[in-house]
């Protein structure tokens, strides 16, 4: 009798086994928590744009090129290269942005005035120099009389039926430039001018307007040429 009185005033005790199994699950899961955040990545994915510039060789000659400034797109590596085709902002020099999404109302807007310069690098394979063309081919058939158009740049224009016909050549000593620029019509008149770098040859295009500041643009020409290849 008195046994089963003592077994019966003893208190149960279920929840006592509970207690450590939720406290030991709480600190797993902390330690899980602290490790996931310890080892989570902190960068964020970004398309790889590849390098600033783009070593490439042209008739052998090597130019330092801005990748982003390129644009055509095959064009966009490293390595011999026939000809690479470039375009930067003015005057800043820089490469243009990426274009933007234009809408169809956009489309029929007037178009905005050229703000970039254009280069293209080729290989000349032993072909007549500018310097050549221009003591020796340009004569033919330009008209005799110079006229002086400001600060030392003059114009000659070439002759009605010839093979530059519609064009005109400018050209000034100091700075020096060499331009043959198509007159303003249906559209802007643009100019070309070349010059010869070893192995290869550089022609730049731009707007005939931008002459009225052509020491601006002669000396924007020599820069970009300095920068894509550093003279030995």
């Amino acid at each position: 009798m008195t046994m089963f009185s003592v077994r019966s005033a003893r208190p149960s005790n279920g929840h006592g086994h509970a207690v450590p199994i939720i406290l030991g699950c709480v600190l797993a899961a902390a330690a899980i928590a602290l490790v996931a955040y310890l080892l989570w990545p902190t960068w964020r994915a970004s398309t790889f744009k590849g390098p600033e510039r783009l070593p490439v060789s042209i008739g052998g000659t090597v130019f330092n090129v801005p990748a982003a400034a390129i644009r055509v797109k095959i064009q966009r590596h490293t390595g011999p290269q026939e000809r690479v085709d470039l375009g930067f902002e003015y005057p800043s020099l820089t490469p243009p942005e990426a274009p933007h999404h234009v809408s169809a109302d956009q489309i029929d807007q007037a178009p905005h005035p050229i703000d970039r310069i254009f280069v293209s690098i080729s290989a000349h394979h032993d072909a007549m120099s500018p310097e050549m063309r221009l003591k020796t081919i340009y004569p033919r058939y330009l008209n005799p009389t110079a006229v002086p158009v400001q600060d030392g740049l003059s114009m000659r224009s070439f002759r009605a039926g010839t093979a530059y016909d519609m064009e005109d050549l400018f050209t000034a000593e100091q700075p020096l430039l060499v331009a043959r620029c198509t007159r303003d019509a249906a559209t802007p008149g643009m100019c070309l001018s070349e010059r010869r770098v070893e192995g290869a040859d550089l022609i730049f295009r731009f707007p005939r307007g931008w002459l009225s500041q052509w020491q601006d643009v002669a000396a924007a020409m020599e820069r970009l040429t300095a920068q894509m290849h550093a003279a030995k």
